[in-house]
């Protein structure tokens, strides 16, 4: 790549400029977005020393302003007289596209109220890449990082469980093997692909059936992005069989509507609605 190319576009102008980076592979990244960075008079970076590598390949020698989750908040007023005095600064994460699951969106919410410009540099993102190789359906739910407190992630899988799209996720490697039950409990039927190293000479992508999903002997190393994919399409049955019938007669006595539904349903395509509605009925009838 020519580092010394420049594009036709205007002068860039004064405001704030969210330029998408490598998420691995530096060669990853658009001539904008050297351009943009290169006119840059800061550059807001997550980590100033992983940042350093990619703007030292590229001869950039904007000012560093440290941006991170524990000192965004610190540097608004800051960046935002910046932006004021009409200084053109650049938002970039470690990999990736700012602002998703990474610093940004406090800014961003801040030059809204302020009536400062924003430019997006699109480029790579961990999300559309691994979507794009997945095999799943392109209609996709993104839900960032799984929830740090286990009672947060079993409600917010449950709720996901009823999605009929593909989830992506960001995990940490040493956090997957501990959440394997909690997956496989909640995305029976589907199959996965976990996305390692992406880019990067050590790139792995594992495919799985969710229902043979078990503990890695060795824990994957780095930041995985996993997706799942939409449910199965087999429909549920309309109706309620005889032996179905004669099974909630059985238990309608000795477990609540829930648990019977709950029951049927997982051992089979069986509409809870259906299953509810008739407990209901006999209930009644009691």
């Amino acid at each position: 790549m020519d580092v010394n190319y420049k594009s036709p576009t205007k002068d860039i102008k004064k405001g704030l400029y969210l330029v998408s980076t490598p998420i691995g592979n530096l060669q990853d990244i658009t001539f904008r977005a050297i351009e943009t960075l290169k006119n840059s008079d800061y550059i807001l970076c997550e980590d100033t020393r992983v940042s350093k590598n990619l703007l030292n390949k590229y001869k950039i020698n904007a000012k560093l302003i440290s941006n991170h989750k524990f000192n965004e908040k610190k540097n608004i007023s800051k960046v935002i007289n910046l932006l004021k005095d009409g200084s053109i600064i650049s938002l970039i994460s470690d990999a990736g596209t700012p602002s998703i699951s990474d610093p940004g969106v406090i800014l961003v919410k801040e030059c809204i109220k302020n009536n400062i410009k924003i430019v997006p540099i699109p480029g790579v993102s961990a999300v559309s890449t691994a979507i794009s190789i997945s095999g799943f359906s392109e209609k996709f739910f993104f839900s960032g990082f799984f929830s740090e407190k286990r009672g947060e992630l079993i409600k917010d899988l449950e709720i996901l469980s009823d999605f009929n799209s593909s989830l992506i996720f960001f995990i940490s490697a040493k956090k997957l093997n501990k959440n394997i039950p909690i997956i496989k409990k909640n995305f029976k039927g589907r199959k996965m692909i976990i996305c390692r190293e992406m880019t990067k000479f050590y790139e792995e992508f594992i495919r799985l059936e969710i229902d043979e999903l078990k503990p890695f002997e060795n824990d994957l190393k780095g930041e995985l992005t996993i997706v799942i994919s939409e449910k199965n399409d087999k429909k549920t049955s309309q109706e309620l069989s005889e032996s179905d019938k004669r099974n909630i007669r059985k238990m309608i006595n000795k477990l609540s509507i829930k648990e019977i539904t709950n029951f049927l349903n997982q051992n089979k395509k069986i509409s809870k609605k259906l299953i509810y509605n008739y407990c209901l009925k006999l209930k009644n009838e009691i």
